[in-house]
């Protein structure tokens, strides 16, 4: 699977621009439409409703309603198929360092957590961060605390399809996130480390690259293995398959398995029992659904 040429962009324009993106002029709103945005259309959703679906069915409804200690709260974005809830996003602007600040993990924790979400995703484009939603927060967490998967930017060529595998909607249809979900239920994954230099040095700050994430893409000697052209083959992430796994055909790739296994919230017996591991189906009961219940918010 190769990643496709708007992420591409998106990392060398942000890369070109940094020092202006990560300054604190530029804000949420911005960062949203000109990088989240696009990012998550690149994965195939429907961010801004361009099928025309009516509400209950949009795949994406941005500041989505959740009740918190008997406040309503508004996740940034709420990603739904079939007008359920998968999970949730919370974007913040490039200048917040995500990977340590833990006010912003423990927001989009308590949002999930709240909802009964399995995995929800904090980002500013410059950090992609998964979280286990299934753990339930604390106000003295520290940012790592139930954090699956940690990307920088840099590393969204040679890591996209492993992004896909797991958050493309295609995906998610197929049972791989299900599975995903299921596989980390009784052993959490641990969170993978980069390949790359955090963005962010020791005191939080933005470091500067020596040398562009696709410089080498605008090269006609560029490596066959260079960010911006990821190998052919790389090892599984998925918990589960614990095969290396090559990505020249589709069934082939991480978490293929998931596309022709029967998915977990296909039987009401694999319906969570247990109220500290919620969602152990991500196809959760919607926000409009009489039936939906919610975990009691964390203090």
């Amino acid at each position: 699977m190769q990643t496709p040429a708007t992420v591409l962009e998106l990392v060398e324009r942000f890369d070109t621009h940094r020092d202006h993106y990560t300054s604190t002029n530029y804000n949420e709103a911005q960062v949203r439409r000109e990088f989240i945005d696009p990012l998550f259309e690149a994965l195939g959703w429907d961010v801004q409703n361009k099928k025309g679906y009516a509400q209950p069915f949009k795949e994406v409804i941005h500041e989505d309603a959740v009740r918190v200690a008997g406040v309503t709260k508004a996740p940034d974005y709420s990603f739904r198929l079939g007008g359920r809830r998968i999970f949730f996003v919370e974007a913040k602007k490039p200048a917040r360092n995500l990977k340590e600040d833990p006010s912003p993990a423990y927001q989009l924790r308590r949002y999930a957590w709240t909802a009964k979400l399995p995995v929800s995703i904090l980002t500013d484009f410059e950090e992609f961060i998964v979280y286990d939603t299934r753990v339930k927060p604390a106000a003295n967490d520290k940012a790592s605390k139930a954090r699956t998967i940690y990307v920088s930017y840099t590393e969204y060529p040679e890591r996209w399809p492993e992004i896909a595998a797991l958050f493309a909607p295609e995906a998610i249809r197929k049972g791989a996130l299900d599975k995903y979900v299921q596989s980390t239920k009784k052993n959490p994954a641990p969170q993978r480390s980069t390949t790359h230099s955090s963005p962010r040095s020791s005191n939080g700050a933005p470091t500067s690259p020596a040398t562009s994430p696709c410089a080498t893409a605008a090269s006609p000697n560029a490596s066959s293995t260079s960010p911006c052209n990821p190998p052919s083959t790389a090892s599984s992430f998925c918990a589960s398959a614990k095969t290396a796994a090559s990505r020249t055909t589709p069934n082939s790739w991480p978490c293929a398995a998931a596309a022709t296994s029967t998915p977990a919230y296909a039987s009401s017996t694999n319906a969570p029992t247990n109220d500290t591991t919620p969602g152990s189906s991500i196809f959760t009961k919607s926000a409009t659904d009489p039936a939906n219940t919610t975990h009691s918010p964390p203090t």
